[in-house]
């Protein structure tokens, strides 16, 4: 069965990060909500650079992929069983949105897309109050 996109995170195993992210994200939602352009502006480019998990999986899995097959070249055939177990993952995450550094990522901080996207719609509608005041 292939998970749905909606059922990215929501396993219970994920909640306790989830919750901490969700806090970390409010908090920073709070902290811009009466700044001025400048800093609102700042945070948004910020955000511009931050990778969401799926990104930090999609370049996580191949460098791994790589790192078997060049180990494998290397210091014996035996790596090579990362690259396939790396690829296995790979073509998990694709079908059951299932990743064993997931977990590992989140306790991190790796936030989804949408969380990332939450902090940015609402600077946004910090940057429309501050161009209706000037108006």
């Amino acid at each position: 069965m292939i998970a749905r996109s909606a059922d990215r995170i929501g396993t219970s195993r994920y909640r306790n990060a989830a919750a901490r992210i969700q806090d970390q994200t409010d908090e920073n939602i709070q902290h811009y909500r009466h700044a001025d352009r400048r800093a609102v502006e700042r945070r948004l480019a910020v955000l511009d650079r931050e990778w969401d998990i799926d990104r930090v999986v999609e370049a996580e899995a191949p460098a791994t992929i790589l790192l078997g097959l060049g180990l494998g070249a290397l210091a014996g055939r035996k790596w090579v069983f990362l690259s396939a177990f790396a690829s296995v993952m790979v073509l998990l995450h694709g079908t059951q949105r299932i990743y064993p550094l997931r977990p590992a990522l989140r306790r991190m901080g790796i936030r989804t897309q949408a969380e990332i996207a939450l902090e940015r719609d609402a600077l946004l509608d910090r940057l429309d109050e501050l161009d209706h005041q000037n108006a």
